[in-house]
């Protein structure tokens, strides 16, 4: 027996523009899907396909110029505690040790004794492998311990969504398989309702539940893969033949894209190109 699918949130028929010069340019038109309930969506797409727009969208930080985005059946407004987002840069407070961090968001809404809150903000410092850094300044932490104490910043609040907008970008190749690993760690211990925004299929397929492709700009859903790989996810998985099927389908859509995207001469689809290249090349 089936059971039907809970949405958490859902993206209704969405469209964006932007005014450049005398000409209207169309980032989203008509996209449309849903995050289901616990899981962790991944969404992927050319360079400039409206990937952070969809999320400044479903935050509350932009209007879309039709369509909407619902959480729980009820239209987004502005931007609410019950949906968070992580974002490429660092927003950790200089002025605090990687503890105050973390422990901010409750201690601000006084809603628990504090007690409670430093026993999660030493959970999840934990769980990020940052217990013994407890007291250290983000000028004291490497790049990929910053990232590990936002996320668990994130998550100490409990959103009903997370948003992460490519959180890994910029790390060089061994930290971010750290992160991938922790990160794996933290959504398998909190089943967060999650939509995690990047740019790389091999990170995508191995955390994904259900993998969001988009288009080329204006931006649409080309394709919705549902990731039937078991959890605990391990990095191991990568060479398991069902990874390697997902993958060849989610880059044969990927590649039509940046297709797309290279008769337009976008420079991303231009190094995106040559990876599917070298790729085939591999396989060959």
């Amino acid at each position: 027996m089936t059971h039907p699918v809970e949405a958490q949130m859902a993206v209704e028929a969405v469209s964006k523009s932007y005014e450049a010069g005398l000409r209207q340019r169309v980032v989203l038109d008509g996209c449309s899907f849903m995050l289901e309930k616990g899981k962790l969506t991944v969404l992927i797409g050319p360079s400039g396909c409206g990937k952070s727009t969809l999320i400044n969208i479903m935050a509350g930080y932009e209007k879309a110029d039709a369509g909407m985005a619902t959480l729980e059946g009820r239209p987004v407004g502005e931007p609410a505690a019950d949906r968070l987002v992580v974002f490429q840069e660092t927003a950790l407070f200089p002025w605090m040790t990687a503890f105050q961090n973390v422990a901010y968001g409750p201690r601000v809404q006084r809603k628990l004794p504090d007690k409670e809150v430093e026993a999660r903000t030493m959970e999840l410092l934990e769980r990020v492998g940052l217990q013994d850094f407890r007291d250290k300044y983000p000028m004291q932490l490497s790049g990929g311990m910053q990232r590990r104490a936002e996320l668990a910043r994130a998550l100490i609040n409990q959103p009903k969504v997370m948003f992460l907008d490519e959180p890994f970008r910029g790390l060089d190749a061994m930290t971010r398989e750290l992160m991938q690993e922790y990160y794996l760690k933290l959504y398998e211990g909190s089943q967060q309702t999650t939509l995690f925004v990047t740019s790389e299929i091999d990170e995508a397929l191995l955390i994904a539940d259900t993998l969001l492709i988009m288009t080329n700009r204006p931006g649409r859903i080309a394709k919705t893969l549902k990731i039937a790989l078991p959890r605990p996810r391990e990095p191991k998985v990568l060479t398991s033949q069902a990874y390697l099927r997902y993958k060849e389908e989610a880059l044969e859509i990927l590649h039509e894209e940046a297709v797309k995207a290279f008769s337009g001469g976008s420079k991303a689809a231009v190094d995106f190109l040559e990876a599917y290249a070298d790729r085939d090349q591999a396989h060959s």
